[in-house]
Parts: structure tokens; C-alpha cells; sequence
């Protein structure tokens, strides 16, 4: 018996700090703590904290209705649609049709970058937005369905500024959606002043309540 009872009173001590250790971890709440720093969690924690996480991920899972996902740059194809130009002002509109199976939804500014007639990569300047009406418009996240275009405007000026005597004048443009990383290419004569500065405005359609008036047709 003298080697049993410190044997079981030990035993019990191990219980008691245990327990202390699992209330400590329940109440503690948000695992923020652990997402925001870089330090070691403390033992036992980390495991309380992946079944919490877990749990949230899976509620939300189940509980959200997914809806369209974004257009895939390939399932895009790319035309320019419209040009006009005025006072040394150039308007030129640019369709992304999709050729999804399923409605898809792009929202921003897409990226450009202009190609010379071997495919070289020429002076590019892109500002959103700009100065011009039809580029300084609301963005708007648009839903796109199968055969369906989203639009965006390119305007720049083609009056030499400063030193120029030339501006780069483009064979082909090189698009990249709004939140894509790859591209596809377009047939586009642009011939952008000031170091080949485009201004672009964000995604529309044509028709409904976040619609904009694209530029008249080409000739």
C-alpha cells in the first residue's frame, strides 16, 4: 500500500491539471489570435484550434449558395467593337464574349499591353478610369451569360506631347481580364501620344441597370 497511494494521488493531480487545461482552451473564444501572429501556439492549444476552424469552414460550407464563377480567360474571346474620335480624343470599345457553357461574372479594370505588328511588346502606359466620360465610370460586377459580351472603353489622345514626333501605333493588344493572370490577344490599331498612355474604364454590359453606351460601331 505505501507504493500504491502516492501512485493514485499523483494520478489524480494529472486529472485535475488536465481538466484546468481543457476549460482554459474552450474559453478562449476566437482562434484570431493564432491566424494573426507568428508565434508557437501553446501545447494543446493548436489542436482546439484546427477543430474549431474546421467546424466554422464546414458550417459555411453548407449553409452558402455559390453563385457564378469568374469568366476564364479562356473562355473569352476578344474583339474591339466600336471607334470614334474627335479632338484628338480616340474612343475605342472592346468586347470579352464568353464562350462558357454556364453564365460566368467579371468586375474591374481589365490589363493591356500594346504589340507591335511582330508581336514585340510596345510602350504601355494603362490609368484607370482617366479623365474621359466614357472611361470614368462606376465598376460593377456584371454577370455574363453563354454568348454574351462585357464591354470595356479605351480612350487616349493622338497629338504628340513634349519630344514626341511619333506615337507607338499598335498591330495587336495584349488583354488581361479584371482579376485574371493569363491573357488572350486582340487585333487593335491604337496609337496612343504621351509614351503610349491608355486610359480604361471597368467592365459594363449594354443593356441593364449597370449598361454604359459603348462607342459607335466601326466602319
Amino acid at each position: 500500500m505505501r507504493v500504491t497511494r502516492p501512485v493514485v494521488v499523483a494520478a489524480v493531480a494529472v486529472a485535475i491539471l488536465c481538466s484546468g487545461a481543457v476549460l482554459s482552451a474552450c474559453s478562449s473564444g476566437s482562434s484570431g489570435s493564432t491566424t494573426t501572429t507568428g508565434g508557437a501556439a501553446p501545447a494543446g492549444s493548436s489542436t482546439t484550434t484546427r477543430v474549431a476552424t474546421s467546424t466554422a469552414a464546414s458550417a459555411s460550407t453548407t449553409s452558402t449558395t455559390a453563385g457564378p464563377a469568374r469568366c476564364a480567360t479562356t473562355a473569352l474571346s476578344g474583339s474591339v467593337v466600336g471607334s470614334s474620335g474627335a479632338a484628338g480624343t480616340i474612343e475605342t470599345t472592346v468586347a470579352l464574349k464568353s464562350t462558357a457553357p454556364a453564365p460566368c461574372t467579371l468586375g474591374g479594370y481589365p490589363g493591356m499591353q500594346m504589340l507591335s505588328a511582330s508581336g514585340s511588346p510596345l510602350p504601355t502606359i494603362v490609368v484607370r478610369k482617366g479623365n474621359y466620360s466614357f472611361t470614368a465610370i462606376p465598376v460593377t460586377t456584371v454577370t455574363v451569360g453563354p454568348g454574351q459580351s462585357a464591354y470595356f472603353n479605351i480612350g487616349y489622345s493622338d497629338v504628340p506631347v513634349g519630344n514626341e514626333t511619333t506615337c507607338p501605333t499598335s498591330a495587336s493588344v495584349q488583354v488581361t481580364p479584371p482579376n485574371a493572370f493569363n491573357h488572350l490577344v486582340i487585333t487593335a490599331a491604337l496609337a496612343p501620344c504621351g509614351g503610349g498612355t491608355l486610359a480604361v474604364s471597368p467592365v459594363f454590359l449594354s443593356t441593364g441597370a449597370n449598361s454604359q453606351t459603348t462607342a459607335p460601331p466601326s466602319s
